[in-house]
């Protein structure tokens, strides 16, 4: 779910539904996951891995495409989630590449981005990088919160296969800046990507008065929002095909999307890449952001195919 998007403080904290008053967002999603899945339970968790077969993407991932999926709600978008994990386990590769969302949880981390949108050299940024388990440096990363259902749901289905845990290596990409290639440790996820297939998260598009937009233009999901979604997502999807790094950056600042450091690298990773929506859904943020509705975050499955160049 994007944060950076929004004004300083809830960028920041979010309102807890108890009266213990604002909590910090990684603890509130923290919690709220774990409910979730508290709620759901174990029939609930394997419906939602049963309903990802659905989508049979494994010869995408072996022919050397990838599939993006959703970090929103676990009950509306689990099953976009699952089909990652399905075509993962489905592909044949025994090394996966996962590159997360980090999101601006500090008003360091905050401050960081948004310089970097309004054209600030991103060489000069601490946090331009690449984050991960056993990296050393930075470690934004152990506060995110963008992976835990798919490492959940990659453990779950592991379990329910009987199969030998396959080696999985997360990263976490931060201020691409539309100059990808000079990331530090990018050569790293070069070297990675030669024998791994390669899968990323995102949520494509925020909307609503909770994310600053006019409640004059605020549209219900039902009522033309996920047509909106749609649109601008694929708009997202055309100019990470052609390269434009950019150009990627400022959509995702227009469209709220958190995908923007996370699309840059795949697309430097893997080359051109044709994207298509598989299947949009949306999850209500009203809650999180103690704002009035329409406010909410689309959940999309996106599968990319190869291009030749």
């Amino acid at each position: 779910m994007l944060l950076s998007s929004l004004p300083r403080g809830r960028a920041i904290m979010a309102k807890s539904t108890t009266s213990t008053g604002a909590k910090p967002v990684d603890q509130y999603m923290r919690e709220s996951i774990a409910e979730e899945r508290r709620r759901l339970g174990q029939k609930g968790i394997d419906d939602i891995l049963n309903r990802g077969r659905r989508w049979k993407l494994g010869s995408t991932l072996k022919a050397g495409g990838s599939v993006i999926f959703p970090h929103a709600g676990l009950k509306e978008c689990g099953h976009q989630i699952a089909a990652a994990v399905h075509a993962c386990l489905d592909s044949g590769a025994g090394r996966f590449l996962v590159i997360g969302v980090l999101h601006a949880l500090t008003p360091e981390l905050q401050e960081a981005r948004v310089r970097v949108a309004n054209g600030a050299d991103v060489t000069k940024e601490k946090y331009c990088g690449i984050q991960g388990p056993g990296l050393g440096g930075q470690d934004n990363w152990k506060n995110e919160f963008s992976l835990s259902n798919f490492i959940f749901l990659w453990d779950e289905e592991i379990r329910r296969r009987g199969i030998k845990v396959p080696e999985l290596i997360i990263r976490y990409p931060y201020l691409a800046g539309g100059k990808p290639e000079i990331l530090p440790r990018i050569r790293e996820l070069q070297e990675i990507s030669k024998d791994a297939v390669v899968v990323s998260t995102a949520d494509p598009f925020h909307h609503g008065i909770g994310y600053g937009d006019p409640p004059d233009t605020a549209l219900y999901p039902e009522r033309g929002g996920l047509g909106l979604a749609r649109r601008r997502i694929n708009e997202g999807l055309e100019l990470l095909r052609k390269g434009d790094y950019w150009g990627f950056n400022q959509h995702c600042v227009s469209a709220k999307s958190d995908g923007r450091d996370a699309g840059q690298v795949v697309r430097y990773l893997l080359g051109p890449l044709e994207g298509r929506i598989l299947d949009l859904t949306y999850t209500d943020t009203t809650e999180m952001y103690s704002a009035p509705p329409p406010t909410w975050v689309a959940g999309a499955l996106i599968e990319l195919n190869r291009v030749k160049e």
